[in-house]
Protein backbone atom coordinates (compact mmCIF):
# COMPACT_ATOMS: atom_id res chain seq x y z
CA UNK A 1 0.00 0.00 0.00
CA UNK A 2 1.01 3.66 -0.23
CA UNK A 3 2.56 5.26 2.20
CA UNK A 4 1.89 9.27 3.01
CA UNK A 5 3.93 11.57 0.99
CA UNK A 6 6.81 13.33 1.74
CA UNK A 7 6.25 17.04 2.92
CA UNK A 8 9.09 17.79 0.75
CA UNK A 9 7.65 16.85 -2.67
CA UNK A 10 9.63 19.97 -4.59
CA UNK A 11 12.74 17.94 -4.00
CA UNK A 12 11.24 14.39 -4.61
CA UNK A 13 10.49 16.12 -8.11
CA UNK A 14 13.46 17.16 -8.37
CA UNK A 15 15.30 13.70 -7.74
CA UNK A 16 13.11 11.83 -10.20
CA UNK A 17 14.38 14.53 -12.94
CA UNK A 18 17.90 13.95 -12.08
CA UNK A 19 17.65 10.27 -12.80
CA UNK A 20 15.89 10.50 -15.95
CA UNK A 21 18.43 13.33 -16.94
CA UNK A 22 20.95 10.71 -16.27
CA UNK A 23 19.43 7.68 -17.90
CA UNK A 24 18.87 9.49 -20.76
CA UNK A 25 21.60 11.99 -21.61
CA UNK A 26 23.54 8.64 -21.53
CA UNK A 27 21.93 7.61 -25.06
CA UNK A 28 22.84 11.17 -26.51
CA UNK A 29 26.05 12.03 -25.15
CA UNK A 30 27.77 8.90 -26.02
CA UNK A 31 27.48 9.25 -29.58
CA UNK A 32 29.34 12.27 -29.82
CA UNK A 33 32.25 10.23 -27.67
CA UNK A 34 31.77 7.30 -30.79
CA UNK A 35 34.96 9.37 -32.70
CA UNK A 36 37.35 9.29 -29.54
CA UNK A 37 36.36 5.90 -28.05
CA UNK A 38 37.03 4.68 -31.78
CA UNK A 39 40.68 5.85 -31.59
CA UNK A 40 41.28 5.24 -28.23
CA UNK A 41 39.96 1.38 -27.88
CA UNK A 42 40.25 1.02 -31.55
CA UNK A 43 36.89 -0.28 -31.53
CA UNK A 44 35.09 -1.58 -35.27
CA UNK A 45 32.07 -0.02 -36.75
CA UNK A 46 29.88 -3.00 -35.04
CA UNK A 47 31.63 -2.03 -31.60
CA UNK A 48 30.63 1.26 -31.96
CA UNK A 49 27.32 0.03 -32.87
CA UNK A 50 27.06 -2.10 -29.46
CA UNK A 51 28.11 0.29 -27.05
CA UNK A 52 24.81 2.44 -27.76
CA UNK A 53 22.43 -1.04 -28.09
CA UNK A 54 23.98 -2.41 -25.39
CA UNK A 55 22.31 0.20 -23.56
CA UNK A 56 19.06 0.78 -25.40
CA UNK A 57 18.62 -2.73 -25.87
CA UNK A 58 18.69 -3.64 -22.16
CA UNK A 59 16.37 -0.60 -21.42
CA UNK A 60 13.85 -1.88 -23.86
CA UNK A 61 13.77 -5.31 -23.17
CA UNK A 62 13.48 -5.03 -19.02
CA UNK A 63 11.57 -1.52 -18.78
CA UNK A 64 8.24 -3.00 -17.72
CA UNK A 65 9.89 -5.66 -15.53
CA UNK A 66 11.91 -2.30 -13.92
CA UNK A 67 8.36 -1.15 -12.81
CA UNK A 68 6.56 -4.03 -11.85
CA UNK A 69 8.95 -5.56 -9.60
CA UNK A 70 9.27 -1.73 -8.16
CA UNK A 71 5.23 -2.35 -7.54
CA UNK A 72 5.95 -5.49 -5.43
CA UNK A 73 9.20 -4.53 -3.66
CA UNK A 74 8.80 -1.02 -3.39
CA UNK A 75 9.09 1.60 -5.47
CA UNK A 76 11.79 3.60 -3.00
CA UNK A 77 13.93 0.08 -2.27
CA UNK A 78 13.73 -0.64 -5.92
CA UNK A 79 14.62 3.25 -7.06
CA UNK A 80 18.20 3.18 -4.96
CA UNK A 81 19.32 0.06 -6.39
CA UNK A 82 18.68 1.62 -9.60
CA UNK A 83 20.81 4.36 -8.63
CA UNK A 84 23.81 2.48 -7.09
CA UNK A 85 23.76 -0.58 -10.25
CA UNK A 86 23.74 2.70 -12.57
CA UNK A 87 26.35 4.74 -11.06
CA UNK A 88 28.46 1.00 -10.80
CA UNK A 89 27.94 1.11 -14.59
CA UNK A 90 28.88 4.49 -15.30
CA UNK A 91 32.12 3.77 -13.01
CA UNK A 92 33.21 0.68 -14.46
CA UNK A 93 32.40 2.29 -18.40
CA UNK A 94 35.16 5.27 -17.43
CA UNK A 95 37.82 2.64 -16.35
CA UNK A 96 37.12 0.24 -19.63
CA UNK A 97 40.23 -0.94 -20.93
CA UNK A 98 39.02 -2.23 -24.35
CA UNK A 99 35.75 -2.12 -26.25
CA UNK A 100 34.45 -5.63 -24.31
CA UNK A 101 34.53 -3.98 -21.39
CA UNK A 102 33.02 -1.08 -22.23
CA UNK A 103 29.71 -3.16 -23.90
CA UNK A 104 29.69 -5.33 -20.54
CA UNK A 105 29.49 -1.92 -18.27
CA UNK A 106 26.90 0.05 -20.17
CA UNK A 107 24.54 -3.18 -19.98
CA UNK A 108 24.99 -2.64 -16.52
CA UNK A 109 24.61 0.63 -16.88
CA UNK A 110 21.24 0.14 -18.51
CA UNK A 111 20.24 -2.85 -15.86
CA UNK A 112 19.69 -0.18 -13.81
CA UNK A 113 18.50 2.61 -15.66
CA UNK A 114 15.48 0.30 -16.00
CA UNK A 115 14.91 0.16 -12.41
CA UNK A 116 15.17 4.54 -12.33
CA UNK A 117 12.44 5.67 -15.36
CA UNK A 118 9.39 3.64 -14.78
CA UNK A 119 9.54 4.11 -10.66
CA UNK A 120 10.78 7.53 -10.69
CA UNK A 121 7.34 8.15 -12.65
CA UNK A 122 5.20 5.87 -9.88
CA UNK A 123 7.20 8.06 -7.18
CA UNK A 124 6.54 11.35 -8.90
CA UNK A 125 2.74 10.48 -8.98
CA UNK A 126 1.88 9.10 -5.72
CA UNK A 127 3.78 12.07 -3.99
CA UNK A 128 1.81 14.51 -5.65
CA UNK A 129 -1.98 13.08 -4.57
CA UNK A 130 -3.78 16.63 -6.60
CA UNK A 131 -4.63 16.19 -10.03
CA UNK A 132 -3.53 19.46 -11.19
CA UNK A 133 -0.39 18.85 -8.87
CA UNK A 134 0.02 15.84 -10.42
CA UNK A 135 -0.04 16.70 -13.65
CA UNK A 136 1.74 20.06 -13.69
CA UNK A 137 4.90 17.79 -12.00
CA UNK A 138 4.40 14.60 -14.63
CA UNK A 139 4.79 17.91 -17.13
CA UNK A 140 8.14 18.88 -15.39
CA UNK A 141 9.19 15.41 -14.85
CA UNK A 142 8.54 14.47 -18.59
CA UNK A 143 10.29 17.55 -20.07
CA UNK A 144 13.09 16.26 -18.93
CA UNK A 145 13.42 14.09 -21.61
CA UNK A 146 13.88 16.43 -23.69
CA UNK A 147 16.50 18.85 -21.49
CA UNK A 148 18.38 15.70 -21.39
CA UNK A 149 18.08 15.43 -25.18
CA UNK A 150 19.73 19.20 -25.30
CA UNK A 151 22.21 19.09 -23.43
CA UNK A 152 23.83 15.53 -23.80
CA UNK A 153 25.48 16.25 -27.07
CA UNK A 154 26.23 19.44 -25.40
CA UNK A 155 28.20 18.62 -22.28
CA UNK A 156 29.99 15.54 -24.16
CA UNK A 157 31.53 17.62 -25.86
CA UNK A 158 32.52 19.30 -23.51
CA UNK A 159 33.84 16.73 -21.53
CA UNK A 160 35.62 14.49 -24.65
CA UNK A 161 37.21 17.97 -25.74
CA UNK A 162 38.72 18.96 -22.20
CA UNK A 163 38.99 15.38 -20.56
CA UNK A 164 38.15 12.57 -22.95
CA UNK A 165 35.72 10.27 -23.63
CA UNK A 166 35.88 8.70 -19.88
CA UNK A 167 34.51 11.73 -18.80
CA UNK A 168 31.16 11.49 -20.03
CA UNK A 169 30.63 8.28 -17.67
CA UNK A 170 32.42 9.52 -14.36
CA UNK A 171 30.10 13.09 -14.60
CA UNK A 172 27.30 10.70 -13.90
CA UNK A 173 28.89 9.55 -10.02
CA UNK A 174 28.91 12.31 -8.24
CA UNK A 175 25.08 12.98 -9.61
CA UNK A 176 24.13 9.21 -8.29
CA UNK A 177 25.58 9.50 -5.18
CA UNK A 178 23.65 12.98 -4.60
CA UNK A 179 20.27 11.74 -5.50
CA UNK A 180 21.58 8.10 -3.38
CA UNK A 181 21.45 10.30 -0.48
CA UNK A 182 18.78 12.96 -1.38
CA UNK A 183 16.15 9.23 -1.89
CA UNK A 184 17.42 8.31 1.53
CA UNK A 185 16.03 11.40 3.07
CA UNK A 186 12.87 12.76 1.21
CA UNK A 187 11.42 10.10 -0.76
CA UNK A 188 8.67 7.99 0.62
CA UNK A 189 8.06 4.14 0.32
CA UNK A 190 5.10 3.27 -1.57
CA UNK A 191 4.05 0.16 -3.48
CA UNK A 192 0.83 -0.96 -5.70
CA UNK A 193 -2.41 -2.19 -4.00
CA UNK A 194 -1.81 -5.13 -6.53
CA UNK A 195 1.19 -6.15 -8.60
CA UNK A 196 1.39 -7.74 -11.65
CA UNK A 197 2.64 -10.80 -11.23
CA UNK A 198 6.61 -12.30 -12.72
CA UNK A 199 6.41 -13.79 -16.32
CA UNK A 200 10.09 -15.09 -16.35
CA UNK A 201 9.11 -16.99 -19.39
CA UNK A 202 7.86 -13.91 -21.54
CA UNK A 203 10.52 -11.63 -20.45
CA UNK A 204 13.34 -14.37 -21.67
CA UNK A 205 11.40 -14.79 -25.08
CA UNK A 206 11.72 -10.80 -25.33
CA UNK A 207 15.54 -10.89 -24.35
CA UNK A 208 15.75 -13.55 -27.06
CA UNK A 209 13.66 -11.51 -29.69
CA UNK A 210 15.42 -8.34 -29.17
CA UNK A 211 19.06 -9.61 -28.94
CA UNK A 212 18.83 -11.90 -31.83
CA UNK A 213 17.14 -9.59 -34.32
CA UNK A 214 19.96 -6.47 -33.18
CA UNK A 215 22.84 -9.03 -33.33
CA UNK A 216 21.95 -9.87 -37.25
CA UNK A 217 21.52 -6.54 -37.97
CA UNK A 218 24.79 -5.47 -36.64
CA UNK A 219 26.72 -8.29 -37.81
CA UNK A 220 25.34 -8.82 -41.55
CA UNK A 221 27.89 -5.92 -42.63
CA UNK A 222 30.35 -8.59 -42.07
CA UNK A 223 29.04 -11.80 -42.86
CA UNK A 224 26.37 -10.46 -45.08
CA UNK A 225 22.45 -11.27 -44.75
CA UNK A 226 22.59 -15.02 -46.55
CA UNK A 227 25.51 -16.24 -44.02
CA UNK A 228 24.44 -19.45 -41.87
CA UNK A 229 24.56 -17.26 -38.36
CA UNK A 230 22.32 -14.20 -39.64
CA UNK A 231 19.92 -16.46 -40.87
CA UNK A 232 19.86 -18.62 -37.69
CA UNK A 233 20.21 -15.77 -35.66
CA UNK A 234 16.56 -14.63 -37.71
CA UNK A 235 15.04 -17.90 -37.15
CA UNK A 236 15.62 -17.65 -33.44
CA UNK A 237 13.73 -14.30 -33.40
CA UNK A 238 11.06 -15.67 -35.57
CA UNK A 239 10.82 -18.75 -32.80
CA UNK A 240 10.72 -16.15 -30.00
CA UNK A 241 8.24 -14.58 -31.61
CA UNK A 242 6.05 -17.76 -32.11
CA UNK A 243 6.80 -18.45 -28.25
CA UNK A 244 5.57 -15.30 -27.60
CA UNK A 245 1.86 -15.49 -29.26
CA UNK A 246 1.38 -19.06 -28.08
CA UNK A 247 2.89 -18.78 -24.14
CA UNK A 248 1.56 -14.97 -23.26
CA UNK A 249 -2.13 -15.32 -23.66
CA UNK A 250 -2.03 -18.58 -21.07
CA UNK A 251 -0.40 -15.72 -18.60
CA UNK A 252 -2.73 -14.22 -16.11
CA UNK A 253 -0.13 -11.22 -15.88
CA UNK A 254 1.69 -11.78 -18.90
CA UNK A 255 4.47 -9.22 -19.48
CA UNK A 256 3.61 -8.59 -23.33
CA UNK A 257 -0.89 -8.16 -23.16
CA UNK A 258 -1.01 -8.97 -26.00
CA UNK A 259 -4.81 -8.42 -26.20
CA UNK A 260 -4.09 -3.80 -26.04
CA UNK A 261 -2.80 -4.77 -29.65
CA UNK A 262 -6.31 -5.33 -30.87
CA UNK A 263 -6.53 -1.57 -30.01
CA UNK A 264 -5.47 0.07 -33.79
CA UNK A 265 -4.15 2.90 -31.88
CA UNK A 266 -2.57 1.01 -29.78
CA UNK A 267 -0.47 -0.84 -32.09
CA UNK A 268 -0.34 2.22 -34.15
CA UNK A 269 1.19 4.22 -31.31
CA UNK A 270 3.87 1.32 -30.69
CA UNK A 271 5.05 0.73 -34.08
CA UNK A 272 4.87 5.32 -34.98
CA UNK A 273 7.29 4.97 -31.42
CA UNK A 274 9.43 2.46 -32.92
CA UNK A 275 9.77 4.29 -36.36
CA UNK A 276 10.07 7.65 -34.89
CA UNK A 277 12.96 6.38 -32.55
CA UNK A 278 14.86 4.25 -34.64
CA UNK A 279 15.08 7.65 -37.37
CA UNK A 280 16.18 9.35 -33.94
CA UNK A 281 18.90 6.82 -33.17
CA UNK A 282 20.09 6.43 -36.73
CA UNK A 283 19.98 10.40 -36.83
CA UNK A 284 22.73 10.43 -33.59
CA UNK A 285 24.79 7.64 -35.08
CA UNK A 286 25.49 8.96 -38.33
CA UNK A 287 25.46 13.01 -37.95
CA UNK A 288 28.08 12.74 -34.75
CA UNK A 289 30.20 10.63 -37.20
CA UNK A 290 29.54 13.36 -39.91
CA UNK A 291 30.28 16.17 -38.42
CA UNK A 292 33.47 15.29 -36.69
CA UNK A 293 35.36 12.43 -39.14
CA UNK A 294 33.74 14.37 -42.58
CA UNK A 295 34.00 17.48 -41.66
CA UNK A 296 36.43 17.44 -38.79
CA UNK A 297 34.67 19.43 -36.50
CA UNK A 298 35.66 18.48 -32.43
CA UNK A 299 32.80 17.09 -30.12
CA UNK A 300 32.11 20.22 -28.88
CA UNK A 301 31.55 21.82 -32.22
CA UNK A 302 29.14 19.17 -33.05
CA UNK A 303 27.76 19.15 -29.84
CA UNK A 304 26.76 22.45 -30.13
CA UNK A 305 25.74 22.26 -34.10
CA UNK A 306 23.17 19.45 -32.60
CA UNK A 307 21.93 22.17 -30.01
CA UNK A 308 18.67 23.22 -32.50
CA UNK A 309 17.51 19.86 -32.35
CA UNK A 310 17.90 19.89 -28.33
CA UNK A 311 16.13 23.18 -28.38
CA UNK A 312 13.43 22.12 -30.11
CA UNK A 313 12.86 19.27 -28.78
CA UNK A 314 12.43 21.29 -24.66
CA UNK A 315 10.22 24.12 -26.58
CA UNK A 316 7.71 22.06 -28.36
CA UNK A 317 7.29 19.02 -26.34
CA UNK A 318 5.48 20.97 -23.54
CA UNK A 319 3.25 23.11 -25.99
CA UNK A 320 2.57 19.71 -28.22
CA UNK A 321 1.23 18.20 -24.85
CA UNK A 322 -1.14 21.08 -24.21
CA UNK A 323 -2.28 20.81 -28.21
CA UNK A 324 -2.21 17.03 -27.41
CA UNK A 325 -5.19 17.48 -24.90
CA UNK A 326 -7.16 20.37 -26.79
CA UNK A 327 -7.06 19.10 -30.64
CA UNK A 328 -5.93 15.60 -30.38
CA UNK A 329 -2.76 13.89 -31.25
CA UNK A 330 -3.64 14.04 -35.00
CA UNK A 331 -1.92 16.93 -35.86
CA UNK A 332 1.31 16.99 -33.93
CA UNK A 333 1.91 13.10 -35.43
CA UNK A 334 1.19 14.47 -38.87
CA UNK A 335 4.14 17.48 -38.43
CA UNK A 336 6.79 14.50 -36.72
CA UNK A 337 5.96 12.49 -39.92
CA UNK A 338 6.44 15.23 -42.81
CA UNK A 339 9.29 16.40 -40.24
CA UNK A 340 11.29 12.94 -40.31
CA UNK A 341 10.53 12.47 -43.95
CA UNK A 342 12.15 15.85 -45.39
CA UNK A 343 15.17 15.76 -42.61
CA UNK A 344 15.68 12.52 -43.60
CA UNK A 345 15.63 13.24 -47.78
CA UNK A 346 17.33 16.41 -47.30
CA UNK A 347 20.23 14.95 -45.09
CA UNK A 348 20.69 12.72 -48.61
CA UNK A 349 22.07 15.26 -50.03
CA UNK A 350 24.42 16.57 -47.40
CA UNK A 351 28.08 16.08 -48.23
CA UNK A 352 32.01 17.42 -46.88
CA UNK A 353 31.43 20.92 -47.83
CA UNK A 354 27.99 21.63 -47.80
CA UNK A 355 27.38 25.03 -46.20
CA UNK A 356 26.88 24.52 -42.59
CA UNK A 357 23.94 27.17 -42.52
CA UNK A 358 22.24 24.02 -44.50
CA UNK A 359 23.52 21.26 -42.15
CA UNK A 360 21.86 23.16 -39.30
CA UNK A 361 18.23 23.90 -41.07
CA UNK A 362 18.16 20.03 -42.15
CA UNK A 363 18.83 19.26 -38.26
CA UNK A 364 15.81 22.22 -37.53
CA UNK A 365 13.26 19.47 -39.10
CA UNK A 366 14.66 16.59 -37.04
CA UNK A 367 14.43 18.71 -34.18
CA UNK A 368 11.04 19.13 -35.09
CA UNK A 369 9.77 15.76 -35.12
CA UNK A 370 11.47 15.05 -31.97
CA UNK A 371 9.93 17.63 -30.12
CA UNK A 372 5.95 16.74 -31.59
CA UNK A 373 6.48 13.08 -31.37
CA UNK A 374 6.72 11.84 -27.76
CA UNK A 375 3.68 12.97 -26.54
CA UNK A 376 0.76 11.79 -28.98
CA UNK A 377 2.51 8.39 -28.84
CA UNK A 378 1.66 8.34 -25.42
CA UNK A 379 -1.60 9.96 -25.59
CA UNK A 380 -2.42 7.91 -28.51
CA UNK A 381 -1.19 4.48 -27.22
CA UNK A 382 -3.04 4.97 -23.62
CA UNK A 383 -6.63 6.26 -25.20
CA UNK A 384 -9.67 4.50 -24.55
CA UNK A 385 -7.50 2.04 -22.24
CA UNK A 386 -9.17 1.28 -18.76
CA UNK A 387 -7.49 2.77 -15.55
CA UNK A 388 -5.69 -0.60 -14.57
CA UNK A 389 -4.27 -0.98 -18.22
CA UNK A 390 -2.95 3.01 -18.33
CA UNK A 391 0.07 2.09 -16.65
CA UNK A 392 1.16 -1.34 -18.78
CA UNK A 393 0.15 0.76 -21.92
CA UNK A 394 2.55 3.46 -21.41
CA UNK A 395 5.30 0.96 -20.73
CA UNK A 396 5.05 -0.72 -23.39
CA UNK A 397 5.44 2.55 -25.36
CA UNK A 398 8.36 3.58 -23.73
CA UNK A 399 9.85 -0.31 -24.56
CA UNK A 400 8.76 0.40 -28.54
CA UNK A 401 10.78 3.98 -27.76
CA UNK A 402 14.59 1.76 -26.61
CA UNK A 403 13.43 -0.63 -29.15
CA UNK A 404 13.37 1.71 -32.08
CA UNK A 405 16.71 3.38 -30.60
CA UNK A 406 18.65 0.37 -30.68
CA UNK A 407 17.42 -0.82 -34.38
CA UNK A 408 18.15 2.76 -35.23
CA UNK A 409 21.68 2.89 -34.17
CA UNK A 410 22.04 -0.58 -35.69
CA UNK A 411 20.56 -0.25 -39.22
CA UNK A 412 22.71 2.63 -39.76
CA UNK A 413 26.11 1.42 -38.70
CA UNK A 414 25.33 -1.89 -41.26
CA UNK A 415 24.14 0.19 -44.11
CA UNK A 416 26.71 2.97 -43.97
CA UNK A 417 30.66 3.08 -43.16
CA UNK A 418 32.10 6.83 -42.06
CA UNK A 419 32.15 8.43 -45.33
CA UNK A 420 29.36 11.19 -46.21
CA UNK A 421 28.38 9.11 -49.70
CA UNK A 422 27.45 5.50 -48.07
CA UNK A 423 25.56 7.38 -45.13
CA UNK A 424 23.16 8.50 -48.05
CA UNK A 425 21.84 5.08 -47.94
CA UNK A 426 20.54 5.85 -43.91
CA UNK A 427 18.95 8.93 -44.73
CA UNK A 428 16.76 7.50 -47.15
CA UNK A 429 15.88 5.22 -44.77
CA UNK A 430 15.02 7.85 -42.39
CA UNK A 431 12.92 9.36 -44.88
CA UNK A 432 11.07 6.22 -45.07
CA UNK A 433 10.62 5.68 -41.45
CA UNK A 434 8.85 9.55 -41.68
CA UNK A 435 6.80 8.38 -44.33
CA UNK A 436 5.75 5.38 -42.55
CA UNK A 437 5.09 7.55 -39.54
CA UNK A 438 2.83 9.64 -41.25
CA UNK A 439 0.45 7.29 -42.88
CA UNK A 440 0.09 5.78 -39.67
CA UNK A 441 -0.55 8.85 -37.55
CA UNK A 442 -3.57 9.22 -40.64
CA UNK A 443 -4.35 5.66 -39.84
CA UNK A 444 -4.36 5.25 -35.83
CA UNK A 445 -5.88 8.47 -34.97
CA UNK A 446 -9.83 8.00 -36.64
CA UNK A 447 -12.77 7.72 -35.40
CA UNK A 448 -12.35 3.83 -36.70
CA UNK A 449 -9.07 3.23 -34.69
CA UNK A 450 -10.75 5.45 -31.84
CA UNK A 451 -13.85 2.09 -31.90
CA UNK A 452 -11.22 -0.57 -31.72
CA UNK A 453 -9.84 0.71 -28.48
CA UNK A 454 -13.01 0.90 -26.86
CA UNK A 455 -13.41 -2.58 -28.11
CA UNK A 456 -10.15 -3.66 -26.79
CA UNK A 457 -10.44 -1.90 -23.27
CA UNK A 458 -13.87 -4.14 -22.93
CA UNK A 459 -12.06 -7.05 -23.34
CA UNK A 460 -10.52 -6.11 -19.81
CA UNK A 461 -13.41 -6.03 -18.27
CA UNK A 462 -13.13 -8.03 -15.31
CA UNK A 463 -16.94 -8.14 -14.98
CA UNK A 464 -17.89 -9.07 -18.45
CA UNK A 465 -14.35 -11.11 -19.56
CA UNK A 466 -12.41 -13.90 -17.10
CA UNK A 467 -8.93 -13.21 -17.08
CA UNK A 468 -7.05 -15.85 -18.42
CA UNK A 469 -6.06 -18.44 -15.69
CA UNK A 470 -1.67 -19.43 -15.55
Amino acid sequence: MNVPTTSRPGLVLAICCASIVVVVMDISIVTVALPSIRRDLGASVSGLQWTVDAYTLVLAAFLVLGGSAADRFGRKRVFRCGLAVFGLGSLLCSLAPDIGWLIAARALQAVGGTMLNPVAMAIVATTFPVPAERARAIGVFGSMSGLALALGPILGGVLVDGFGWRAVFWVNVPIVVAALVATALFVPESRALRARRFDPVGQVLVVVVLGSVVEAIVEARWLGWTSPWTLGLLALAGLGVLGILAYEPRRADPLLELRLFRSVSFSGAIVMALFALCGFGAFLFVTTQYLQDVRGMTALSAGLCLLPVGVLVVALSPRTGKLVGTRGPRLPLVVAGVSLAAGGAVSAGLGPVTPLPVVLATFVLFGICFGTVNPPITNTAVSGMPGSMAGLASSLASAGRQTGTTLGVAVAGTIAGTGAGSQAGVWWLVAGLGAGLLALALLSTGRRAAATADRAAALFDELSLPRPTG
